[in-house]
């Protein structure tokens, strides 16, 4: 009786634990929004995007694929319709040129979204508080690039129903 009362106490302290580190890996994904610990240091600089796509908050920034810091907000500005995100770029990366380029790209075929920045070439950087500007390109939406194609393909009469025996025959030689 005693070895089964241990062997239940046990596994009820496994299926605790696993649901610990369950909840843990769940809080730390960035889609999330919530982060055990003390929020990390750095300077913040907005960038304007026409489409985000589905950028979450947490999502990182990266500068030449180098974790350079992370997606602390994105809003909607009502005055120039447009999205406003706000990152926050670690102390250590203080010398990111002001007409440096900031794009939302895709980790793999159909990854996560993130923030790509791509240096400038001037020599005042970005300060906290800073923005981006016009330099941004906004998440290419998969739908929306596929929508295109097909609407360019019926346009050029390849969605038409003309086939091959629709074409002008020739006629053999007598």
């Amino acid at each position: 009786m005693r070895a089964n009362r241990t062997l239940e106490i046990g596994t009820g302290l496994f299926v605790l634990l696993g649901f610990a580190a369950l909840l843990f890996l769940t809080t730390q994904l960035p889609a999330s929004g919530l982060k055990f610990g003390a929020p990390k240091a750095g300077y913040h600089v907005s960038a304007e995007f026409d489409n985000v796509g589905d950028l979450k908050v947490g999502a990182p920034v990266t500068m030449a694929g180098v974790h350079v810091g992370e997606v602390e907000g994105i809003r909607f500005d009502s005055k120039h319709y447009k999205a406003v995100v706000t990152l926050r770029i670690d102390f250590q990366y203080n010398k990111i040129p002001e007409d440096s380029y900031a794009s939302i790209q895709t980790q793999g075929l159909l990854g996560g979204k993130y923030v790509g920045i791509s240096a400038g070439g001037l020599d005042s950087y970005l300060k906290d508080g800073g923005s981006f500007y016009d330099h941004t390109q906004s998440a290419i939406v998969l739908e929306s690039l596929i929508n295109k194609f097909f609407a360019n393909y019926a346009s050029k009469g390849g969605g038409d129903g003309q086939g091959a025996d629709n074409q002008s025959k020739v006629e053999p030689k007598k």
